[in-house]
């Protein structure tokens, strides 16, 4: 059975920081890009950041310099590291995994940025 699954959610005030992890399990993790997308009241789906199987990492604009992706393949697990959080910040996170045309959603965490 595929899981993905988040913690690391919150609440956090302007400036400060969250580490968001995803654990996985079900599938050949090493074998899978991972994702963070982000969505929030009234706006569309949002790519945070991807790693791909070999490490290459990629964001999107407006965390680009905050955000740090990481991932563990011998611990099916990977984190998003943030810093500088901003309100608008503030979303569900889901965690993604995908390879070729497979391709596996988390349930999501939610994050808070306000004072």
């Amino acid at each position: 059975q595929v899981q993905l699954v988040e913690s690391g959610g919150g609440l956090v005030q302007p400036g400060g920081s969250l580490r968001l992890s995803c654990a996985a399990s079900g599938f050949t993790f090493s074998n899978y890009a991972m994702s963070w997308y982000r969505q929030a009241p009234a706006r569309g789906r949002e790519l945070v950041a991807t790693i791909t199987r070999g490490g290459f990492t990629d964001y999107g604009a407006s965390v680009k310099g905050r955000f740090t992706i990481s991932r563990d393949n011998a611990k099916n697990v990977v984190i998003l590291q943030m810093n500088s959080l901003k309100p608008e910040d503030t979303a569900v996170y889901h965690c993604h995994a995908q390879f070729s045309l497979s391709y596996y959603w988390g349930q999501g965490t939610q994050v808070t940025v306000s004072s």
